[in-house]
């Protein structure tokens, strides 16, 4: 028979696990055993064998469990393995009770699963120590649990507001594509066709064309600083002051006496906007803008510039060129002048603007591709036209950056002259 529990420690662990499961075919052991833990502020259950045992664990989910190794039927090990194959959330400490002493028997219940052990005969004062051991493991274990719970809440919690901003973002995307009503369109001299891609799912770019009079087209490319969406609500703000629906609302636009729409002089209508963002928007935005005024008659073209990309023209030979003042962008300073420049296009000559996105588009190294990557590309694509050439340019970005998600929102438009 194995030695009695003889003496008890006085003080239990504050917040100690509550149900402890006993488990021995000693009659005699189990009782005293059970006395003791009782003694020790435990709801204490108690088995004659391993099947037993299983039984009772599924009902109760034991916090501790000790068990004697040697039994007939399912042993300690047996048990142990199977009490750790039932499911729930709440860990068992188990402590065997056994006789065995050697390394490689030690072994073999840590495989099984087994936390600790005890030897027989049990010393009253180790059994609560061993106890007071797997008290403060599952403590920590369950306060672990509970952080991951609360961890996990949280973030499906932030998912769920992920997945309704996506949606909104995706929403409003779909209203800034909406911006551009047409992305082609033939005159009777020429064709217009229009590139607009963000970045992320809004961004700062806008391209667009309006009637501005008998036989003249305006172009505009902006691109307002910043990719999200406080630049895309102003990019939308910039889209009804160079409205094509909206004449009257176009501040590039003046009524004739007549009652017809001309052209105002292009680096004007730029001051003007430049007054309305520094005396109307509360933004820090800014943006760089290109705007131009495009004869379709004579393929005359005024321009003026605020800090976007020189315009490339192409002529019908190939030669490319890419001229501007430059100038600074609007919303930056007050006072600002900004200079009209020309250019002629002959027919089978096409004018083609572009954001910053694309010539400064980098490769896998870092390195830009600037103005003289971009006269490579309009060269291998110079018998491309149409929606077709943005689609082709598209490609040719992608294969120079190594990727297809560019840093950057990339628009354009070209317009080609037939004359």
């Amino acid at each position: 028979m194995e030695e009695d529990l003889v003496s008890d420690p006085p003080t239990p662990v504050v917040d100690a696990p509550q149900r402890v499961l006993i488990v021995d075919d000693s009659r005699l052991q189990r009782k005293i055993l059970c006395s003791s833990v009782k003694r020790w502020g435990f709801d204490v259950y108690e088995a004659g064998s391993g099947e037993e045992a299983m039984v009772i664990a599924e009902e109760i989910q034991p916090d501790l469990v000790l068990s004697d190794w040697m039994m007939p039927g399912m042993n300690g090990l047996e048990f142990c393995d199977a009490f750790r194959k039932l499911s729930g959330e709440r860990y068992g400490y188990f402590i065997l009770l056994t006789s065995k002493s050697e390394k490689n028997e030690v072994a073999m219940g840590l495989e099984a699963g087994a936390d600790d052990f005890v030897t027989k005969p049990v010393d009253a004062n180790e059994l609560r120590a061993r106890i007071a051991a797997g008290e403060r493991i599952l403590r920590m274990q369950r306060e672990l649990t509970d952080k991951n719970r609360l961890i996990t809440e949280t973030l499906d919690e932030l998912q769920r507001v992920y997945d309704s901003l996506d949606n909104d973002l995706l929403e409003a995307k779909k209203l800034q594509q909406s911006l551009i009503r047409e992305r082609h369109k033939s005159f009777d001299t020429g064709d217009v066709s229009l590139m607009l891609r963000s970045s992320g799912h809004v961004g700062g770019d806008l391209v667009g064309f309006f009637p501005a009079g008998e036989g003249h087209l305006g172009l505009y490319s902006i691109d307002v600083s910043g990719h999200g969406i406080s630049s895309a609500l102003m990019t939308a703000r910039l889209a009804g002051y160079l409205s094509a629906a909206a004449p009257d609302q176009n501040v590039a636009l003046h009524r004739e006496p007549d009652g017809t729409y001309g052209f105002l002089p292009p680096e004007e209508v730029i001051e003007t906007l430049n007054d309305l963002v520094l005396d109307e928007m509360e933004t820090e935005h800014y943006f760089t803008l290109l705007l131009a005024d495009v004869n379709l008659e004579t393929g005359h073209v005024r321009m003026a510039q605020a800090g976007h990309p020189h315009p490339a023209v192409q002529r019908k030979n190939g030669d490319i060129e890419q001229t501007g003042p430059g100038g600074f962008p609007v919303g930056l300073m007050s006072g600002i002048s900004f200079q009209q420049f020309e250019t002629t296009l002959r027919p089978g000559d096409r004018l083609l603007l572009l954001s910053d996105g694309v010539t400064e588009c980098p490769d896998i190294n870092g390195d830009m591709l600037q103005e003289s990557g971009l006269e490579t590309l309009m060269t291998d694509l110079r018998d491309v036209s149409g929606p077709a050439f943005f689609e082709a340019l598209l490609w040719k970005m992608t294969e120079f950056s190594g990727g297809d998600q560019f840093p950057d929102d990339v628009s354009g438009i070209l317009f080609e002259f037939r004359g």
